[in-house]
């Protein structure tokens, strides 16, 4: 088989099984009304069966990078797919909203192996163009079946119950025997630093528990920030003592893989946060949730036509400026879609959800190349998990911004809110774009 076409074959599969991790959140957000009635919870608070879910697929995902780059990739997707089968069979069967918490946290946990896992493999198995359509690719089928994932949901809720969305992730398992081939290889057998990394996920999820405060009340605000305060310095002791530990100071102080995974969480941000936004404020207006799914089935057919797109941008305008499109475009889709749902404009949430799908497909790519493409390849797991890391922090916000300010703003206001912070983002990214334009002249001059 050529390179290409196992490039083809592999990101595919890899993407197809991103987008059924995806739909934990895609699909269960169309839930959401359900769960607040069956557990009497307002949909601020049922909103963290989301952001939890998010949280968790943040934390974890830097842990399952650097476990490849010891062990490699077969062994940790192994065991990511079962976690994710676990928790979902355990959230159809919960008889209370702790217990449903506590597994689509294990589900999260789970499913953290699928994105960075993914990314790590295409970035080691090819290069060039086919390793730039196949991220694209990939990217782009995950964005689509989570796009899919509110339509299925909302049908699968309407002919039985929300506790059967909640099983459909299940169908990963599927899809492992058909990858298990191009998931073979060994990594370095070194020792995997668990302070280093019970250290960065305890200060990932404090900061997540300060943006969710606002609807989950002041003890989780409180225990928060006291994860940051407390963790924030502890990292960068851990980082300063143990520069070859779960964070390698070569990937910390590479500006080139901080600066672009700052900018791509932007994405995910805008990606979540209208997930969560559009059915919650459609449905509170009286909407199905089939009928909230269909008009968000569009956005599967723009994703499918990223690969092409993305590899076309990344070619000629390079990472850094794409993703910096990709902010922009993140920014509008919010701003689109908080216009949309104060005025329950169907079309312009449509369109909305469309333009952050297009950022998402075309920003995830130009994050892992710029990344990969940064690192030696010995980091390159840690460096595009610590990237993943923050670019799924970003989805974790975005949740929880919605779920946070939804109740006090309105879910129009948090989005406006939200729509700020790709704006935010982007001052990080200016030098960089300089250097970026720069080094693409020279390189015309020679």
């Amino acid at each position: 088989m050529s390179e290409a076409r196992d490039a083809r074959r592999v990101s595919l599969l890899l993407g197809l099984l991103f987008g059924l991790a995806g739909m934990g959140s895609s699909s269960a957000a169309i839930a959401l009304p359900a769960v607040a009635d069956e557990f009497g919870a307002s949909i601020g608070v049922a909103a963290w069966t989301i952001s939890g879910y998010v949280l968790m697929l943040a934390v974890a995902t830097p842990i399952y990078g650097r476990v490849s780059d010891l062990v490699g990739v077969r062994i940790p997707l192994l065991v990511g797919v079962g976690l994710m089968t676990l928790g979902a069979l355990g959230a159809t069967v919960a008889t209370s909203f702790e217990l449903l918490l506590v597994a689509r946290l294990l589900q999260g946990a789970g499913a953290a192996a699928v994105p960075t896992l993914g990314v790590t493999l295409i970035s080691a198995r090819y290069d060039g163009r086919v390793r730039s359509g196949a991220l694209g690719r990939l990217a782009a089928v995950a964005a689509a079946v989570s796009c899919v994932g509110p339509l299925l949901g909302g049908a699968v809720e309407h002919v039985l119950d929300w506790r059967a969305v909640m099983a459909l992730p299940i169908c990963g398992l599927l899809v492992l025997p058909l990858i298990w081939q191009a998931v073979a290889g060994d990594g370095s057998r070194a020792r995997l630093d668990l302070l280093g990394a019970a250290l960065v996920a305890a200060t990932s999820a404090g900061l997540v528990m300060i943006v969710q405060s606002p609807s989950a009340g002041r003890l989780v605000g409180l225990i928060g920030t006291v994860l940051c305060l407390l963790g924030a310095p502890l990292v960068a002791r851990r980082v300063r003592h143990h520069p070859h530990g779960f964070l390698p100071a070569t990937v910390i102080r590479n500006p080139t893989v901080i600066r672009s995974a700052v900018v791509g969480a932007t994405v995910p941000a805008s990606w979540f946060a209208l997930l969560i936004g559009v059915p919650a404020a459609l449905v509170g207006h009286g909407w199905e949730p089939w009928r909230v799914g269909l008009l968000l089935l569009p956005s599967a057919g723009v994703a499918l036509l990223m690969p092409k797109v993305a590899a076309h941008l990344l070619e000629r305008h390079g990472g850094t400026r794409v993703l910096a499109m990709a902010a922009m475009t993140s920014s509008v889709s919010l701003v689109v879609g908080a216009l949309g749902t104060a005025q329950t404009a169907p079309i312009a949430v449509g369109v909305a959800v469309m333009l952050t799908t297009a950022s998402f497909g075309f920003g995830q790519p130009a994050m892992i190349t710029a990344v990969g493409d940064a690192v030696h390849d010995d980091v390159r797991g840690a460096a595009l998990g610590i990237a993943t890391l923050l670019f799924l922090v970003g989805g974790s916000i975005g949740s929880a911004v919605v779920a946070g300010l939804g109740e006090p703003l309105g879910i129009p206001g948090s989005l406006l809110v939200l729509a700020l912070l790709p704006l935010v983002a982007l001052v990080t990214v200016i030098p960089g774009l300089g250097r970026a334009a720069k080094a693409s002249e020279l390189s015309e001059d020679r």
